[in-house]
């Protein structure tokens, strides 16, 4: 019986030892507009399971969709533009076709309520000295800001003027600090907690540039990994589109508001 008694304990001990190991652990490539949103989605999804593991790092959609290519170890991909989804798809190195989880929009933010309301097309005759923008060549956002005001027939005068941040977080950066006078930014951002409330914005009409058609992709790397797949159905669990509408996201089969 003691014999029995100091097996059973071992065995305890082994099993105590081990179970941090087997926490399911999980990454995610983030686009930056979802820096807030993601981050309360997390927490919602992390309530019931304390012992896995979740990262997230937020960044410029088009460098991640390269590094994943160059075989970064991301599980999950979050893209602010479906185009890249699908071309890791296309190329094999996605676990399946890309999901999409929100449509985005652009707003004109300033500190400055008399900027942030004035119309686009007169922005070049306004007194700006800087104007911000994600680079178009790989941020989603930029790419969307700058089909708006070349919409609207001022991209070619607002050149000059132009500061280039290298995602959308970046490029509210250079807004909030003052390094620009204006710009345009996700509506994602502006209704967070660390923006709400400073200076004006105002939305950008849609049809002004291509949809911001968000999607994403569980990885090749991570097909076997339970927790990619459990968050993937909590993107589609009421919690999370309840943050998500909150940021103001428009969602799959729901109409703008």
């Amino acid at each position: 019986m003691k014999l029995l008694a100091r097996l059973s304990a071992c065995a305890a001990l082994w099993l105590a030892l081990i179970a941090p190991a087997q926490a399911d652990k999980l990454t995610i490539a983030a686009a930056a507009d979802l820096k807030f949103a993601m981050a309360e989605v997390v927490q919602k999804f992390r309530a019931t399971r304390p012992g896995d593991q979740i990262e997230v790092i937020y960044g410029s959609s088009g460098k991640f969709f390269t590094q994943i290519k160059n075989g970064a170890p991301f599980d999950m991909y979050f893209s602010a533009d479906i185009v890249y989804p699908r071309a890791l798809a296309q190329a094999g190195l996605a676990a399946g076709a890309p999901r999409p989880y929100a449509v985005g929009r652009i707003v004109l933010w300033s500190p400055q309520p008399e900027l942030a309301n004035t119309a686009l097309k007169d922005l070049p005759r306004a007194s700006i000295r800087k104007f911000a923008i994600a680079n178009p060549q790989h941020a989603p956002y930029g790419l969307r800001a700058m089909e708006a005001m070349q919409h609207q027939g001022i991209w070619d005068a607002m050149k000059p003027k132009l500061v280039m941040g290298e995602n959308i977080a970046h490029t509210a950066q250079f807004i909030d600090s003052g390094a620009a006078d204006a710009g345009i930014v996700a509506l994602a951002l502006v209704l967070s907690p660390t923006l709400q409330g400073k200076g004006a914005w105002t939305l950008i009409p849609a049809e002004w540039h291509e949809p911001l058609e968000q999607a994403y992709v569980i990885t090749r790397r991570a097909a076997a990994n339970p927790l990619a797949r459990e968050f993937a159905a909590f993107m589609a669990s009421a919690p999370a589109r309840a943050v998500m509408r909150r940021y103001g996201f428009v969602l799959p089969n729901e109409e703008a508001s």
